[in-house]
C-alpha cells in the first residue's frame, strides 16, 4: 500500500545503518548495498562481541614457520589444487617458501627478500606476507594456481575468521582514504569515510608489527566509554586496518597550543583533565594499562570532548622495545627501570599530562635533556608549576610523582578531586563533557 513502511530483514553479511528507533520494537534503517529502507525488528539487531585475547589467534594461520620441506609437503596431504602454506626457509635463513599443492605434486616457491619487500619472481613486489596471500588468492601469476585454501598450524585460529563471527571485521569497498592526518613507529594514521561516516585509519603493514596489534585491537572490542576513542572496525588488506572513530578537533597537545590562554580558560582546561580522568578511571577498573599516557595521545572531537586514543594500541607498540625508547619525560621511574608497568604507572603519567594542559601544551622537563630528566626525578626532582597553574592542580600533580606507587591515587579519586575543582571554578562542565544519549550526571550518580 502507498505510503506504508516497509519491513527489512537483517540480511548478512551487508551492512545495515540502524538509525532512531520508532518504537522500542523498530528501527529505520537502511540496507547500503541496495539502497532499501524500512524498519527493522530491534530483535534483528545484536550487538558485536568483544573478541577474546586468544594467543592461538593469528593473522596468519597458514605460516607454519620452522618446518622442512618434506613436512610441508606432508602437511599439504591428501592432494588438492589451490591448498597450501608458508614457512620459513631452512637453506636461505630470512627468506621464507611458499608451498603450494598442484596435481598430485607440491610446488615450492621461494620468497625473496628484495630492497624492504617480498617477491617470487622479482616483478611484482609485496609488503608483506599477508599481501602476498591475498595477491596469489586472486591472481594466479607466477604461481601455478590460485591460493584456494590455507592449510592452518595446528592449534591456530583464523584471525579473520573470528573477526567476522564477533561483528568486527568490515568490507574494503565501503572504505574511502583520504590525507595522511598522523605517523607513529607502527605506521600512518589516514582520514577516510566508511559507509559515509568519517574515520581515522591506522594501516599496520608489518607481519609482526600487526600481529601483536591484534591482541590490542581484541582489548578494544571490550571497551565502551565516551572518553575513550571508539574502535569501528577491522580490515585485513594489505596488512591490518584499524578503523577508528574521526575525532576532529585533533590531538590534545596542538589544540592547546595553536589557541592558547586567550581561548581556553582554566574550566576548559579542568574539563579536558577530568575526561582523561574519567577514561583512565574506565580502563583502571578494566585493568588495563595504557603505558604511554600523554597529551599527545589524547583526541578532542568537536563538541570539546577529550579522549583517550592509542589505550590498546600502546602495550603493542612497546613489544620488544628497549627502554631507551620508552617515552621517558612521561614513563614512571620503576617502569623505566624494571619494565614495570600499572594502573599506577599510569598515574605517574596523567601527572605529566595535567602539566602539559595547565602549561598550554609545553614540552615538559624544558631545557633538560632525556638523561638529565632520568637522573634527577630519581633523585626527588620534581617539576615546578607552569605559570598560572592552581595551586590545587600543582599538589594534585604532585600526588601522581610519589615514587612509591601505592602512594599515587587511583584515577577514581584524582576525577573526584577534578570534578570539586570544577565545580568550584564557577563555570558548569561546557556540553562536550555530556554523553551523547543523555544530560551529564553528578558524578556520584553516574552508573
Amino acid at each position: 500500500m502507498r505510503g506504508s513502511p516497509r519491513f527489512l530483514h537483517a540480511w548478512h553479511p551487508s551492512p545495515i545503518s540502524a538509525r532512531m528507533p520508532t518504537n522500542k520494537s523498530w528501527y529505520r534503517a537502511k540496507h547500503h548495498a541496495s539502497g532499501q529502507e524500512g524498519l527493522l525488528a530491534a530483535g534483528a539487531l545484536r550487538e558485536r562481541e568483544a573478541l577474546s585475547a586468544d594467543p592461538k589467534l593469528s593473522l596468519m594461520p597458514w605460516f607454519h614457520g620452522k618446518i622442512s620441506g618434506q613436512e610441508a609437503v606432508q602437511q599439504l596431504q591428501p592432494p588438492e589444487d589451490g591448498l597450501f602454506l608458508v614457512r620459513e626457509s631452512a637453506r636461505h635463513p630470512g627468506d621464507y617458501v611458499l608451498c603450494v599443492s598442484f596435481g598430485r605434486d607440491v610446488i615450492h616457491y621461494r620468497v625473496l627478500h628484495r630492497d624492504g619487500h617480498l617477491t617470487i619472481d622479482e616483478e611484482v613486489c609485496f609488503c608483506n606476507l599477508m599481501d602476498m596471500v591475498e595477491y596469489y588468492s586472486k591472481d594466479q601469476g607466477a604461481i601455478c594456481t590460485k591460493l584456494v585454501r590455507p592449510k592452518r598450524k595446528q592449534g591456530t585460529k583464523s584471525a579473520e575468521e573470528e573477526l567476522a563471527k564477533a561483528g568486527w571485521l568490515l568490507n574494503l569497498q565501503h572504505l574511502t582514504l583520504g590525507a595522511q592526518i598522523g605517523e607513529g613507529e607502527f605506521g600512518a594514521v589516514l582520514q577516510g569515510e566508511y559507509l559515509g561516516q568519517k574515520v581515522a585509519v591506522k594501516n599496520i603493514k608489518c607481519d609482526v608489527t600487526a600481529q601483536a596489534f591484534l591482541d590490542e585491537t581484541a582489548v578494544m572490542t571490550k571497551v565502551q566509554h565516551k572518553n575513550l576513542v571508539r574502535l569501528l572496525g577491522v580490515i585485513l588488506h594489505q596488512g591490518l586496518y584499524i578503523v577508528m572513530e574521526h575525532v576532529s578537533k585533533g590531538n590534545l597537545v596542538n589544540f592547546l597550543r595553536t589557541r592558547g590562554r586567550a581561548l581556553v580558560n582554566t574550566p576548559q582546561l579542568l574539563q579536558f583533565s577530568l575526561h582523561v580522568a574519567e577514561g583512565m578511571e574506565y580502563l583502571e577498573s578494566k585493568k588495563l594499562v595504557h603505558r604511554d599516557l600523554a597529551a599527545r595521545n589524547i583526541l578532542v572531537s568537536e563538541d570539546l570532548v577529550a579522549k583517550v586514543s592509542d589505550f590498546g594500541l600502546a602495550k603493542a607498540e612497546r613489544k620488544g622495545l628497549d627502554s631507551s625508547r620508552l617515552p621517558v619525560k612521561w614513563t614512571a621511574p620503576e617502569a623505566l627501570k624494571h619494565g614495570k608497568f600499572s594502573s599506577k604507572s599510569d598515574v605517574w603519567s596523567f601527572g605529566v599530562l595535567l602539566w602539559e594542559v595547565f602549561s598550554y601544551g609545553r614540552a615538559p622537563y624544558p631545557k633538560m635533556s632525556l638523561k638529565e630528566v632520568s637522573e634527577a626525578v630519581e633523585k626527588g626532582y620534581r617539576m615546578e608549576p607552569p605559570e598560572g597553574c592552581p595551586g590545587s592542580i600543582h599538589a594534585l600533580m604532585g600526588s601522581c610523582w610519589e615514587a612509591e606507587p601505592t602512594r599515587r591515587p587511583p584515577f577514581r579519586k584524582l576525577a573526584e578531586k577534578l570534578a570539586r575543582e570544577l565545580r568550584s571554578a564557577g563555570a558548569s562542565a561546557p556540553n562536550g563533557g555530556q554523553d551523547t544519549d543523555g544530560p551529564a550526571l553528578p558524578r556520584s550518580q553516574e552508573p
